[in-house]
């Protein structure tokens, strides 16, 4: 484990929480380790790998794949266990999986990986309705399989399935419950033109390159978060340029045959990337990545109308270390037209730790200092609801009860370990509304019905704490506790406290 960051790691909230703990789960750096606003995410949070830049390629921690720790990803595609072709170096059958050598040598290899994640939620007043709690048993299990073909060509396929029974469950949406969807399947073909790496890969896969807040693919459901379409980059040692164009997927909770491409959004755009030299700061591993984005959604709903939204995002992502501080800070302004009128949002995120002491494990305390702006959505004239479009949804409430919207929250927190193994974060977190014309948002990105008639500006107080165990490298538990204090923003419209509680563990190979 290595130092926490704040937002990446949120991203994670599983993965990286079966890998590093943290608790509002941060951003990644360059270092793996547990965090709070992460990769945390999301498996539910982390940070990572703490590899210097290196002279010829951009380094791995920063071409916007997620956090890779222990040699895991979320994105199991992300992994690199070429090392394990030499058999002295596999210390078990399963290490005999991670590479299946066809022919050539090695030159065509099979690696095989898989998760088993067994997973308790229990709600208090679900909905922040005063009603009996809910309880959620979830069982998730991925199996994918890494094709390679030569050093060029590269296959990657991936299944999931995910069960959910409980009490009071509702609705039971297709990413909890599912018998049998296509999660990942894709083709890559990569190369070096004139020493620039170059790569393109099309089919349907996760993406995680930009700030953790925005889009990640969000461990905390049963599966992924996914898209379908292309992603091509380029790669230099200082430099890197990715371009994507993308529809969500649309899982049905059947089998393989009603999961789709969504026909309603389209993400594009261009991520780019830029290693600070290490120099300043006395030493640093920093990045610098710009960003240009561009969500197009037929079926955008802000207050009671839908109409078409087509969104713009400009933003720069500054993240890494710089000696013992770690910061994750995100400016983002957001244009566009939604229903003829004009879009003017911005989101300003900025996730900072500093480290005390000098082991790899030493204790961490940071805060969290987020705006969000808000208001038009239930009026006319210019839209100012910002908008994180596909982000880590746990990052302000385990409960889901909180997205970027119409949001301002300062969060301190702390992360420690006790006995070695055991990680430990603590958070709590102030939440107000930027504006009181407007609502509170859930995850989703659906309004609490009713807040925006109410004055208040106080959303909430969240306590939050987050437990991480690995008992190996492969399987670890997690143990996540909320307890939500309903500020005037919500109790005037009538919406109650609530307690959460969690425990899972993960076995992935």
């Amino acid at each position: 484990m290595t130092p926490i960051t704040i937002r990446r790691m949120a991203y994670a909230a599983s993965f990286a929480a079966s890998t590093l703990p943290t608790l509002a789960m941060a951003q990644t750096s360059p270092a793996p380790a547990p965090a709070t606003k992460a990769n945390p995410g999301a498996k539910d949070v982390s940070s990572t790998a703490e590899a210097s830049p290196i002279a010829e390629s951009y380094p791995d921690a920063a071409i916007g794949d997620g956090v890779t720790a222990g040699g895991y990803n979320q994105s199991r595609w992300a992994e690199d266990w070429s090392k394990l072709r030499d058999p002295a170096k596999r210390k078990d059958i399963v290490d005999q999986l991670k590479f299946i050598s066809l022919a050539g040598d090695g030159d065509v290899y099979l690696t095989l990986s898989g998760e088993a994640r067994l997973r308790v939620n229990q709600t208090t007043n679900p909905n922040l309705r005063d009603s009996e709690a809910q309880r959620q048993d979830i069982l998730r299990l991925f199996g994918g399989a890494d094709l390679h073909v030569g050093e060029h060509l590269r296959f990657y396929g991936e299944l999931a399935h995910g069960t959910l029974e409980g009490r009071n469950l509702g609705t039971a949406l297709p990413n909890l419950r599912n018998k049998l969807a296509v999660q990942q399947a894709f083709v890559d073909l990569t190369g070096t033109v004139a020493d620039v790496d170059v790569g393109v890969r099309y089919g349907r896969q996760t993406f995680a390159d930009g700030p953790n807040l925005l889009v990640v693919p969000r461990d905390n459901n049963t599966l992924f978060f996914g898209f379908n379409g292309f992603r091509a980059w380029a790669r230099t040692a200082g430099v890197r340029a990715d371009v994507f164009d993308f529809k969500p997927t649309a899982y049905g909770n059947g089998g393989t045959q009603d999961d789709n491409a969504e026909s309603a959004r389209r993400f594009s755009g261009i991520s780019t990337g830029i290693v600070v030299p290490e120099t300043l700061f006395g030493g640093s591993k920093l990045y610098v990545d710009p960003f240009l984005w561009r969500l197009r959604n037929r079926g955008q709903v802000w207050g009671t109308t839908t109409a078409r939204e087509e969104r713009s995002f400009y933003g720069l992502h500054i993240w890494g270390d710089a000696g013992p501080v770690n910061l994750d800070w995100t400016i983002n302004y957001q244009g566009g037209r939604y229903d003829d009128r004009s879009i003017k949002a911005w989101l300003v995120l900025l996730a900072q730790t500093y480290k005390l002491g000098d082991k790899k494990n030493a204790p961490r305390v940071g805060f969290h200092a987020d705006y969000a702006s808000g208001g038009g959505a239930y009026g006319n004239g210019t839209l100012r609801t910002a908008l994180a479009p596909f982000g880590n949804n746990i990052y302000y409430s385990y409960q889901l009860f909180a997205t970027p919207t119409n949001l301002v929250a300062l969060a301190p927190n702390v992360t420690f370990s006790v006995f070695d193994k055991l990680r430990l974060t603590a958070e709590y977190q102030r939440s107000w509304r930027d504006t009181t014309s407007d609502a509170v948002y859930r995850a989703n990105g659906t309004a609490f019905a009713g807040t925006q008639n109410f004055g208040g500006k106080k959303i909430a107080d969240t306590l939050r704490f987050q437990a991480v165990y690995p008992f190996t490298s492969r399987l670890s538990f997690t143990g996540r506790y909320e307890h939500l204090i309903a500020g005037p923003a919500l109790t005037n419209a009538g919406y109650k406290n609530s307690d959460f509680l969690a425990g899972w563990i993960s076995y992935r190979f």
